[in-house]
């Protein structure tokens, strides 16, 4: 692997992105206007509801958790758009770029598109509401990791879904997230669900990720064990995501329709 291609890849879309104001405005706007519905709802709750009268802004950690993993996946799903969009994606091979590279570069650099967005949103939701996703403490950085490894396997396996089918399957993008978001439990416990839909749910990553958040907020404890549960179920699903992305390019390679995309 030449981290050197992964860097050059990874600083075009950074160099796109800050060169480009509408596309930072974009970035900030969603996520800001997500933080004062959630933290008026958060507030409404925390004084109407017995559940949450004892933790402030629970509602509010949960939407900012999923709103950093829906940022994760829309980065990751933006920057292989743009490749397509411009009809560059078949050029990164004159370099030439293996697909592992592009997968790595698309990676590490949704993260920073993630938190250009995410980071004025979260501050400002601590002066306004007095929530700070930091009182989750260390597991923060444990649940983050989940989340983002299971976004970027949602960007990757929309993305194969584009190697597949063209740019006519980018509608998915925007709705994937919203599919899986019931039975993530992102705002209430799994005991709502009915049964059988909880023995389905409890093979996503986010049921344990969004209870493990819920019980340090309300019973200040942690479970590790929990923890590391999510983020394996996390890196299975990424595996996966990695998997079915290289049996679409070469799929799409077979079929002589890469030289297509962005068409």
């Amino acid at each position: 692997m030449n981290f050197n291609k992964i860097y050059a890849l990874g600083l075009r879309h950074l160099y796109l992105i800050l060169n480009s104001f509408p596309r930072v405005l974009d970035l900030i706007y969603w996520p800001t206007v997500q933080i004062f519905l959630w933290g008026f709802i958060s507030k409404f709750f925390t004084l109407n509801s017995e559940y949450y009268n004892n933790t402030v802004g629970i509602i509010l950690t949960a939407a900012i958790l999923y709103d950093f993993l829906f940022r994760a996946s829309i980065s990751f799903n933006m920057m292989f758009l743009e490749e397509i969009w411009s009809r560059n994606f078949t050029n990164l091979f004159i370099a030439p770029i293996r697909i592992r590279e592009i997968i790595a570069a698309l990676t590490l650099t949704a993260i920073l598109r993630t938190l250009i967005g995410l980071i004025p949103a979260v501050l400002i939701a601590v002066p306004l509401f007095g929530v700070s996703i930091l009182k989750l403490g260390l597991p923060l950085i444990f649940l983050l990791l989940g989340l983002y490894l299971f976004g970027v396997t949602l960007g990757l396996l929309v993305a194969s879904g584009l190697l597949r089918y063209g740019p006519s399957f980018e509608n998915v993008a925007w709705a994937s997230l919203f599919l899986l978001a019931p039975l993530g439990c992102i705002y209430y416990p799994i005991e709502i669900l009915p049964y059988s839909l909880q023995f389905i749910a409890k093979g996503l990553p986010l049921v344990h990720i969004f209870e493990e958040m819920r019980s340090i907020l309300i019973n200040n404890s942690v479970d590790y064990i929990n923890i590391i549960k999510s983020i394996s179920i996390s890196v299975v699903y990424f595996i996966f995501g990695v998997i079915v992305f290289y049996f679409s390019y070469f799929g799409a390679k077979k079929r002589g329709t890469l030289i297509n995309m962005g068409e």
